[in-house]
C-alpha cells in the first residue's frame, strides 16, 4: 500500500510518511482538532439556567415560606389543643383535691371529737395501733391535759415517737411545705 502512495505522490520516502500520517489524521476528524465553539454554547446554557433560577428564586422562597407557615400553624393548633386538654385536666384535679382536703378536714375534726370523748387509757390503746403521724396529729389537736393523759397511758416507745413528731412539727426550722 505504501507503494501506491509512493507512486501516486512521486515523492521521497519522507514525503510518503508525512502524507500517510496526514491521511490518517484526516481519516479521524476531530481527533486532534479543538472544539472552539462548545464553551460559548455551554456558557449560554449556564447563563440561561442561572437567569431562570434567579427569576424563580423569589417565588420559590415565597412558596417555601408558605409551606413552613402552614406547618407551623398546624403545630400551633396541635399545641393549643393539648394545652386546652391539660388545663381541663388540671381544673378537674384541683377540684378533686379541694374536695379531698375538705373531706379530710371534716374527718379529722370528727376523729378528734371521738378521741376527746374517750377515756385516756382507751384512747392510748387505739392510738398505738394507728400510724405515728396520724396519732401525733390527733394528740396535737386534743386539749393539753387530755393529750398528756393519753401519752402517759401509752408505751414509752410509742409516746417517744409521737413526742418527736409533735416537736418537729412545731420546730420553726422544719419546712411547712411538703416536698
Amino acid at each position: 500500500m505504501t507503494g501506491i502512495f509512493y507512486h501516486l505522490l512521486g515523492k521521497s520516502r519522507r514525503t510518503l510518511v508525512a502524507a500517510a500520517a496526514g491521511g490518517t489524521m484526516l481519516a479521524m476528524p476531530g481527533a486532534f482538532a479543538q472544539d472552539v465553539t462548545a464553551p460559548p454554547a455551554e456558557s449560554a446554557a449556564t447563563n440561561e439556567i442561572q437567569q431562570f433560577c434567579t427569576n424563580i428564586a423569589d417565588a420559590a422562597r415565597d412558596q417555601r415560606y408558605l409551606l413552613q407557615r402552614k406547618d407551623l400553624e398546624t403545630l400551633q393548633a396541635s399545641v393549643d389543643e393539648r394545652i386546652a386538654t391539660l388545663e381541663k385536666r388540671r381544673a378537674e384535679y384541683e377540684d378533686w383535691l379541694k374536695r379531698r382536703n375538705d373531706f379530710l378536714k371534716q374527718a379529722e375534726l370528727g376523729l378528734v371529737d371521738i378521741y376527746k370523748t374517750m377515756k385516756p387509757d382507751a384512747a392510748a390503746g387505739k392510738l398505738e395501733m394507728v400510724r405515728p403521724e396520724i396519732a401525733a396529729a390527733i394528740v396535737m389537736k386534743l386539749p393539753a391535759r387530755q393529750s398528756s393523759l393519753i401519752l402517759s397511758e401509752m408505751s414509752d416507745e410509742k409516746a417517744a415517737v409521737l413526742t418527736n413528731i409533735i416537736s418537729s412539727a412545731s420546730d420553726p426550722n422544719t419546712s411547712k411545705e411538703p416536698s
